[in-house]
């Protein structure tokens, strides 16, 4: 199947609609979702409990008609609880793989700094390669395999910082703050007409395309056109966090082409088959912020890497 930029658009207009009606007022959110999966990349979503984590991922999960399993991670948790296991079943007939919830096409790994590292490293090669190789045999996962993980802010007690190869799969990281007040009550009144989070079939949130659509909204992605002074915009970005002082550890080459690859599936939600530097400017923050950290001193003083992103911007010229 193939679609234009047109009608990718507007197919994921419909998507975005659908989904910003489940979750109110997480606007961000669910374009950052968005941009993950058609980029082919995986989503970190960070937020206190109740903000609509898990319901973003299954509400998008739902309209994208695609396969869904959902992981609770635990303190308790194994790897083999994640990728699955051998079982002897028969002896006649020996060992047999009984495949985990990796296995699927959206993969929702609900607070996953709850688990130690053994069990969060379980997905490296997962999200790194697409594929799953347990008891020496490598198996592969689905084209559109995608992993949405929420997890608790950091400071919360009984939470492992995920591993820096670990935030690195990640293609962004959003924050999924507090709905303004607006939201809330839109939010209080659709409840009081039935809506009930826990029973998302019953508020009518369907299926808007098949697997072949979804693939080739990902291939209209690939068609999507970088000048080469936007592409000198992105190394220039990612190049200064390096000589960025405030910061400790700087934005990697991954960096530059995470930028570019969420940029250019910003443009596809646009209806463009070319990148513009707002494009950029608009992915910088979930592109990076969770690929830099900041010098000790500006933690102290309550400096964010979004502040020290915001700043960068602004010193550097945006092509014409």
């Amino acid at each position: 199947m193939t679609l234009t930029a047109e009608s990718g658009a507007a197919l994921l207009a419909q998507v975005r609609t659908a989904v910003s009606q489940v979750v109110v007022g997480q606007d961000d959110a669910v374009n950052d979702a968005l941009v993950a999966f058609l980029a082919r990349g995986h989503l970190l979503i960070e937020g206190v409990p109740g903000t609509g984590k898990t319901l973003l991922v299954r509400a998008l999960a739902t309209t994208l008609g695609l396969k869904f399993a959902r992981v609770q991670f635990t303190p308790d948790l194994m790897p083999s609880d994640v990728t699955g296991v051998s079982l002897l079943r028969d002896p006649a007939r020996g060992f047999e793989f009984q495949a985990g919830p990796i296995f699927t096409d959206i993969l929702l790994g609900d607070e996953i700094n709850r688990a130690p590292a053994k069990t969060q490293a379980a997905l490296l090669e997962a999200m790194g390669e697409r594929q799953v190789t347990t008891d020496g045999v490598t198996r592969p996962l689905d084209t559109l395999f995608t992993v949405f993980a929420t997890q608790n802010p950091v400071e919360q007690e009984g939470t492992y910082p995920l591993p820096e190869a670990q935030l690195d799969r990640f293609l962004l990281k959003t924050i999924v703050g507090y709905p303004d007040q607006g939201a809330e009550l839109a939010m209080l009144a659709a409840h009081e007409r039935g809506f009930d989070a826990e029973r998302l079939a019953a508020t009518g949130i369907t299926a808007m395309m098949d697997r072949a659509q979804a693939l080739a909204l990902r291939e209209l992605g690939d068609g999507v056109r970088v000048a080469p002074e936007v592409q000198g915009y992105i190394a220039a970005i990612t190049r200064a966090t390096r000589e960025e002082s405030s910061l400790a550890l700087g934005a990697s080459p991954r960096a530059s082409v995470a930028l570019l690859r969420t940029a250019r599936a910003a443009a596809v939600l646009a209806g463009r088959d070319y990148v513009t530097p707002d494009d950029v400017k608009e992915r910088v923050a979930p592109a990076l912020r969770h690929r830099i950290t900041l010098a000790p001193e500006l933690e102290v003083e309550g400096r964010t890497a979004d502040d020290v992103l915001a700043a960068i911007l602004l010193r550097i010229d945006a092509p014409k």
